[in-house]
């Protein structure tokens, strides 16, 4: 039976109260660096824990239920039916997000209005990553943080994230000064760190097909229920993941053409559920504007 560590962070003693006894805790209580959010305790523990090669390790965050509906126990079960042959296993909500948009950077970029950051970074994590053309699906986005890994992944994925880590505490150059410029979600605001670093799981994934993943049926977990979600159906979603998955694994332009052909009807579809006068031909951030619900970086 292949062993798991998984850490829930906590950040006082009412969010202790608030963890699933199946996790383990992980005290960010005096929370030194709040600016750098979860990556500082799961950073900490990197740095200063000598790993076992063949277990799972997985920090999540102190909303993970909210997020997934998932318990530890069902985690537990699933890691543990995957025998060990996977690298990285995510538990990642939010179907609509990895379906919808052409990767997990062209709907992060219009949301937090910084394209430029997070192109600059992705070229960093990922050479030859383009937001305007690189195709991701349910295969290779993870939101959250919410995975499991072995050392060898958690090796690589420290390693990128210290390059962004770097630029943003040295903060001398126009990157490292957007990176720590503070942009909104939702109803909420966190330096734009925050949200490339919890995009580098996605990245690693996308640029290094080795890496085996495995992950919770996604279409069984909560959606983010944006405003052009809302009038995709199950089925839309599952042909527009469906589309890019197909696209990624055979290089066919079709496949490409006829997802960006739906994904138009549904810029149409909701533009005239609005009775908007805007174009329709592009995504914007106010159609995916989150409604009253736990947005992807809330914590």
């Amino acid at each position: 039976m292949t062993a798991a560590s998984i850490y829930q962070i906590y950040y006082s003693d009412q969010t202790r109260t608030e963890l699933d006894p199946g996790f383990l805790p992980l005290d960010n209580s005096a929370n030194p660096r709040p600016d750098w959010r979860e990556y500082w305790p799961i950073r900490a523990f990197l740095l200063g824990q000598t790993l076992e090669p063949d277990r799972y390790y997985g920090f999540f965050s102190p909303k993970f239920k909210q997020k997934t509906t998932l318990t530890a126990t069902t985690v537990q079960e699933f890691i543990r039916q995957r025998d060990g042959t996977a690298d990285v296993i995510s538990f990642s909500p939010f179907f609509d997000q990895m379906a919808l948009p052409l990767n997990i950077l062209e709907l992060a970029a219009v949301v937090h209005d910084c394209r430029d950051t997070f192109a600059q970074c992705a070229a960093l994590v990922a050479p030859g990553f383009c937001i305007e053309s690189s195709v991701m699906s349910s295969l290779d986005i993870v939101y959250c943080n919410y995975f499991v890994a072995k050392p060898r992944f958690w090796t690589e994925w420290l390693s990128k994230c210290e390059q962004i880590f770097a630029i943003a505490e040295q903060g001398i150059t126009p990157l490292g000064q957007a990176l720590n410029r503070v942009v909104s979600y939702g109803t909420g605001a966190a330096p734009a760190k925050v949200f490339l670093i919890e995009r580098v799981a996605s990245l690693l994934l996308w640029s290094d097909p080795h890496w085996r993943h495995q992950s919770f049926n996604p279409q069984f977990l909560p959606h983010l229920r944006t405003r052009l979600s809302a009038v995709a159906s199950a089925p839309d979603l599952l042909v527009l993941d469906a589309l890019k998955i197909a696209y990624a694994r055979s290089g066919v332009e079709q496949y490409l053409a006829v997802y960006h052909q739906l994904r138009e009807r549904l810029n149409q579809r909701h533009a005239a559920s609005q009775l908007s006068t805007r174009p329709t031909g592009a995504i914007d951030s106010r159609q995916f504007q989150a409604q009253p619900v736990p947005d992807a970086q809330s914590r």
